[in-house]
C-alpha cells in the first residue's frame, strides 16, 4: 500500500499511509483508538475502498478491490466485532458462504467433522453442533478464528483477536499464528496489547491520528518506545500512585452472600478510598457475583449492608438509587445506545432516576457538555452517533453515563478492554481520583498487569468462589496465579 487515504465525511481517517507486508511474517499495527488501525485492516481486506493511493499484491496493481476479490487472493479479515449468525450452529457458521456439497446435497457430516478438527487444534472445547447464541463471547471469538483458519489463507488480518480470550485461549492462538507463519502465511496483527505485539510480531507499524509514523523491526523497540510513538509523548507512568494511607470506613459489607451460580458464601468488606481488584479466569464467577450484588441477577441468600443500612436491590434501578453503579464489560451490547447521541446516552440513567415523563433536552445538553469536558471525549460534531466513535471514546461515554450522579460505589468490569494505551492511562487516573475522593471502586479485570498496577487490594476468585484476599507486597503475579490455579492456601480475610 502506498499513500492510501480514506475520508469519512469531513474526517480523514487514513492520511497518505504506506504499508508493506512480506510473506510469512507477523506484522503488528498499533495506535491509539481512532488512529486508523481498523480502517487500514478493512482497506487491506476489501471492505473499504480507499479515496487515494495504490494497493499492490504480488507486484500487480489492484483497482476496485472487493471482499470477494480479496478472498479469491486468500486475504481474510477476522473482525473485531464478531460476525456470526447467532441462530445457526458453529459448523454452519464456519462454512457459511463456503458450504461443502455432495452432489446437490449439503455435506453436513463432513463440515461438522472439519469444524471439530479445527476447533480442536485451537484447544477450544466447543461442539460444532452448538448454537452460537449459547456460547460466551470468548468462545465465539475462537469460532471466528477457526472459521478463518479453515480457508486457505495467504494473508490473515486479526483485529484485536485476544480482546475476549482467556490466557490459555490466547496461548493456543499464538501457537496457531506461529504455525501459520512457518507455513508462509502472512499475518496482520492489530492489537492494543503491546506485550503481545512484542512477543509475537516480526515488525510493527505505528499509526497516530491517521498518519503513518514508521515501521520498526520488533527487536529494535521496547513496549515503552511503542507506547510513546503511539501517543506522541512520554508515557513513563501509566498507573497512578496507589492510596497513600489505608482505606477507612466500610461502605459495603457483604456477609454469607450467594448468587445463583455461587459455590460458597461470599464475605467481603468494601472500603471507602480503595480500589479493589477482582482477579480470576473467565468463568470464575467474577462478573456473576457483582451483577448479583447490584440486582442484575437473583440473590439466593446472605446479608448486604450499605453504609450500615440493609441493602437488598430488587433490580438495578434500586442499586442506582442507592448510589451503587455497575459498568458492564459489554459496552456495545449492554452499555450504550449506539444509534443515539452522546447527550442521550450520558443523561439516560439520570433521567430514568429523575422519573421524567418527558425528555429534558436542556438537561441532556448540560450532561453532554459536562461529559465532553470531564472525560475528554473526542467527537467530530455534537450530535454524532455514539456507535461511530472509537472504542476509547465509547468507553468514556459509558463512564460519563455511569458516573453522572456521583455514585459512592463503582463496579467496573474490564475497564480498558480494546482501549489504547493513552486512553488506558486516562481511565486509570480517573479511577484513582474516584477512590481518593472517598468512593469505593471495584475493578474486575482479566489483565494481570492492570490488577497489579491499580489495586490497593486484590480479591481472587476460582470456580464461583472467593479464594483469597491479597494486599501490599502480596499483590504479585506469582501469588495471584497460584490462587487462580488452586495451588495456594486460602489467605487474607474480609479486610
Amino acid at each position: 500500500m502506498a499513500g492510501v487515504t480514506k475520508r469519512f465525511g469531513l474526517a480523514t481517517v487514513l492520511d497518505a499511509v504506506s504499508f508493506e507486508l512480506r510473506r510469512g511474517e507477523v506484522h503488528a499495527i498499533v495506535g491509539e483508538n481512532g488512529a486508523g488501525k481498523s480502517t487500514l485492516a478493512r482497506v487491506l481486506s476489501g471492505f473499504v475502498e480507499p479515496d487515494g493511493g495504490t494497493v499492490t499484491i504480488d507486484g500487480e496493481g489492484v483497482t476496485r478491490f472487493s471482499v470477494q476479490e480479496a478472498e479469491k487472493r486468500g486475504i481474510i479479515l477476522i473482525h473485531q466485532e464478531l460476525a456470526l449468525a447467532e441462530h445457526l450452529n458453529v459448523a454452519d457458521n464456519m462454512f457459511l458462504g463456503h458450504e461443502l456439497h455432495r452432489g446437490s446435497v449439503l455435506a453436513i457430516g463432513e463440515m461438522s467433522r472439519l469444524a471439530g478438527e479445527m476447533l480442536g487444534r485451537l484447544g477450544c472445547p466447543v461442539s460444532p453442533a452448538q448454537t452460537v447464541s449459547t456460547l460466551p463471547v470468548s468462545d465465539r471469538q475462537m469460532v471466528e478464528i477457526a472459521k478463518a483458519l479453515l480457508r486457505k489463507a495467504r494473508l490473515i488480518i486479526m483485529d484485536e483477536p485476544t480482546a475476549v480470550l482467556t490466557p490459555r485461549e490466547a496461548e493456543n492462538l499464538f501457537t496457531q499464528v506461529e504455525r501459520l507463519r512457518s507455513e508462509g502465511v502472512a499475518i496482520v496483527y492489530v492489537s492494543h496489547k503491546l506485550e503481545e505485539v512484542k512477543r509475537i510480531a516480526d515488525r510493527v507499524t505505528v499509526l497516530r491520528d491517521g498518519k503513518y509514523q514508521g515501521t520498526w523491526s520488533i527487536e529494535t523497540v521496547t513496549t515503552q518506545d511503542i507506547a510513546n510513538l503511539m501517543v506522541g509523548r512520554e508515557l513513563s507512568q501509566i498507573y497512578p500512585a496507589k492510596a497513600a494511607t489505608s482505606a477507612e470506613g466500610v461502605v459495603l459489607r457483604v456477609r454469607d452472600f450467594a448468587g445463583e451460580t455461587s459455590r460458597s458464601p461470599v464475605n467481603l468488606d468494601l472500603c471507602a478510598g480503595e480500589i479493589l481488584g477482582v482477579a480470576g479466569l473467565v468463568g470464575s464467577g467474577r462478573t456473576e457475583l457483582f451483577e448479583t450484588l447490584v440486582g442484575l441477577r437473583r440473590c439466593s441468600g446472605g446479608q448486604l449492608l450499605l453504609r450500615d443500612r440493609s441493602f437488598r436491590p430488587a433490580n438495578y434501578h434500586d442499586a442506582l438509587a442507592a448510589g451503587v453503579v455497575y459498568i458492564t464489560e459489554d459496552r456495545k451490547g449492554r452499555g450504550l445506545l449506539l444509534d443515539e447521541t452522546i447527550a442521550l446516552n450520558v443523561s439516560f440513567l439520570d433521567q430514568i432516576l429523575a422519573r421524567f415523563w418527558l425528555v429534558d433536552r436542556a438537561r441532556e445538553q448540560r450532561s453532554r457538555e459536562w461529559a465532553m469536558r470531564e472525560f475528554s471525549i473526542e467527537a467530530p460534531y455534537p450530535n454524532v452517533r455514539v456507535g461511530s466513535l472509537s472504542g476509547g471514546n465509547q468507553q468514556k461515554v459509558l463512564l460519563a453515563k455511569s458516573l453522572l450522579n456521583n455514585p459512592g460505589v463503582i463496579v467496573i468490569d474490564e475497564p480498558t478492554r480494546g482501549i489504547d494505551v493513552g486512553t488506558r492511562a486516562q481511565i486509570y487516573r480517573m479511577l484513582r481520583r474516584l477512590a481518593d475522593a472517598g468512593n469505593a471502586v471495584v475493578v474486575i479485570s482479566s489483565d494481570m498487569q492492570e490488577i497489579i498496577g491499580l489495586s490497593d487490594r486484590v480479591m481472587v476468585m476460582r470456580d464461583q468462589s472467593v479464594v483469597a484476599f491479597l494486599g501490599g507486597p502480596d499483590i504479585t503475579e506469582e501469588k495471584i496465579v497460584q490462587h487462580v490455579a488452586g495451588v495456594a492456601t486460602i489467605s487474607g480475610g474480609e479486610k
